[in-house]
Order: C-alpha cells, then sequence, then structure tokens
C-alpha cells in the first residue's frame, strides 16, 4: 500500500470523488503544509498557519497507479488558480501535490507538465509540488462529509 496527498481546494467534495476510484483503500481530509501543530480547522480558515486543506490517500498500486492519481487531481480542479479555488479564497485552499518519496516526486512533475502543454488549462498551472509534511486529521464531522449528507460532489 501507498500514501497519497493532494490539496484542491474545499477537501470534502475531492475526497468524494477519489472514494470512488477502485484501488483507494482509504481516505481522510486533513490539513498539511502549515507551521502549527494539530491545527483546528478554524486555525486553519484563517489562513495563518500554512496549511492546506488536503485528503490523504492510501492506495493498493496495484490496483490504481500514482500517476492515475495525479491526472484525476488535475480534473477536480483549477490548477491555475492561485490560493483559491472558486469562491473559496486563501492559501488553505491552494493546489498542492505533497509527495512521499522520489519517485512520486518524479511523477507528479512528468504529469504536471503534460498537464501544462494538453492545452486543457486556461492558463499555466500554479499546483505546489511539496515533500510531505506532518498531516493532521480534520474534526469528525469533516470526514465523509458528503457522503454522510448522501451527496457526492459540493456542486447542486
Amino acid at each position: 500500500m501507498e500514501t497519497a496527498t493532494f490539496g484542491a481546494g474545499c477537501f470534502w467534495g475531492v475526497q468524494a470523488s477519489f472514494d470512488q476510484i477502485p484501488g483507494v483503500l482509504s481516505s481522510r481530509v486533513g490539513y498539511a503544509g502549515g507551521k502549527r501543530p494539530n491545527p483546528t480547522y478554524e486555525q486553519v480558515c484563517s489562513d495563518a498557519t500554512g496549511h492546506a486543506e488536503v485528503v490523504e490517500l492510501v492506495f493498493d498500486p496495484q490496483i490504481v497507479h500514482y500517476d492515475d492519481l495525479v491526472r484525476m487531481f488535475f480534473d477536480l480542479h483549477d490548477p491555475t488558480q492561485l490560493n483559491r479555488q472558486g469562491p473559496d479564497v486563501g492559501s488553505q485552499y491552494r493546489s498542492v501535490i505533497f509527495y512521499h518519496d522520489e519517485k512520486q516526486q518524479q511523477t507528479a512533475l512528468r504529469v504536471m507538465a503534460e498537464e501544462n502543454s494538453s492545452g486543457r488549462h486556461r492558463g499555466p498551472i500554479v499546483t505546489a509540488l511539496e515533500p510531505a509534511s506532518p498531516f493532521w486529521p480534520a474534526e469528525d464531522y469533516h470526514q465523509k462529509y458528503l457522503a454522510k449528507r448522501g451527496r457526492s460532489s459540493c456542486h447542486i
């Protein structure tokens, strides 16, 4: 099993989308990339901790490859928006891939270059690529938030 960590704006919809992928064995939403240990949602939303809202996945690479997860990550949000996704504004909503080893880093760089040259995006990709940092799980009420409400996306 391997771990992947992605930040693509509000983590509720990102988690719901990744949970539908065969080979994704588990997911948790939380916070990564910041300075404060064990931050709360309110602290992260203040945009003062440096954390991003992220989804941490455990996946079986025999079923789903990391590069497929990275491609899906780029399909789930607008990677050309800096420190925002739609109406959600702040560095906590930044587009970021946290890589867990050199192989993930190289794969993410390759897929990002492919996405940048594909013409599919309205501008250059601004996704950050950072080494995995401590992952702090979000509060229980955020876990599987949309599934608990019988929804599969944030869109109404």
